[in-house]
């Protein structure tokens, strides 16, 4: 009643417009405030989770966003205690969320990790109408959007890959980047490039040892995985369908000029027949063989 006596336009009414520019599902909404790190003060904002998008108005009867933040490419999340302030760390920017009390940051927490992590958090502590809205949200949202399953990782020992995963590129090893760079230093003959499982969950990382005018460098490249595919985290961001086309992305951007690290196998050269071995050996021992 207060909105239509100052002449202001209903939220539902306003929420109805906004479907008209995308066809995202609402999934929350609420005031909250929103500045970058190197900005020294908050800002306000009315924002609308549609999707995995975060979309920022200036107010609540704004028909167009000012600011929208992807959900889908967050790389870590971290909190303040009490659960106030959120600090989303994004490809190109990281960025904090502020809530007016504890309740509505859990409330806003609770959305944001089910739509990140595909799951509801095991310690959110929200009442149960409010969790009801979390599993409906997942629910559509995987229908919407359906989640990309990781392939199994290939076994440490003697850095095997499996036969189940023909996905996987064959330069994938289950290592660390203190390994992974140990690997490319030592054994440059197997290649330049390995594809690696990331410190991140269900993230990966690209290392990468390239020749310069001084001699080698080592470089190591994050490769996020989203519902739209896998993010190379470049100055500009790159989206590409499959790890395979991660490694073909960066074999075409240095011109061919690097391999995939692949450990060679040894191949034997001699067919040995065991009963001529047994026949030298007993001719030895007679002396009848030196």
């Amino acid at each position: 009643l207060g909105d239509l006596m100052e002449g202001r336009p209903h939220p539902r009414a306003v929420h109805r417009r906004r479907e008209t520019i995308t066809a995202l599902p609402l999934y929350h909404c609420g005031s909250l405030l929103k500045k970058n790190l190197k900005e020294k003060d908050f800002r306000n904002f009315y924002g609308e989770l549609r999707g995995t998008t975060l979309f920022l108005y200036k107010n609540d009867t704004q028909d167009t966003y000012s600011e929208r933040l992807d959900l889908g490419l967050i790389k870590s999340m971290d909190m303040e205690s009490p659960s106030t302030i959120f600090t989303l760390s994004l490809p190109l920017e990281e960025v904090q969320l502020k809530m007016d009390n504890a309740d509505t940051g859990e409330e806003w927490r609770g959305f944001i990790m089910t739509l990140v992590n595909k799951e509801i958090p095991s310690d959110i502590q929200m009442l149960p109408g409010q969790k009801i809205k979390l599993e409906e949200m997942l629910t559509l949202e995987n229908k919407r959007n359906p989640q990309l399953e990781r392939p199994a990782l290939p076994p440490r020992p003697g850095f095997l890959q499996t036969k189940d995963t023909p996905d996987m590129p064959a330069c994938f090893f289950d290592v660390t980047r203190q390994e992974a760079e140990k690997l490319l230093s030592e054994n440059p003959e197997n290649g330049d490039i390995i594809l690696r499982p990331s410190t991140m969950p269900k993230n990966y990382a690209l290392t990468l040892r390239q020749k310069i005018d001084r001699g080698h460098v080592l470089k190591n490249y994050r490769v996020t995985s989203t519902s739209a595919g896998f993010v190379i985290e470049l100055e500009t961001p790159m989206t590409v369908r499959s790890l395979n086309d991660v490694l073909k992305y960066f074999l075409e951007k240095t011109e061919y000029r690097l391999r995939p690290y692949i450990v060679a196998q040894p191949y034997d050269t001699r067919i040995e027949d065991p009963d001529m071995d047994d026949h030298m050996k007993k001719l030895s021992k007679r002396g009848e063989f030196a």
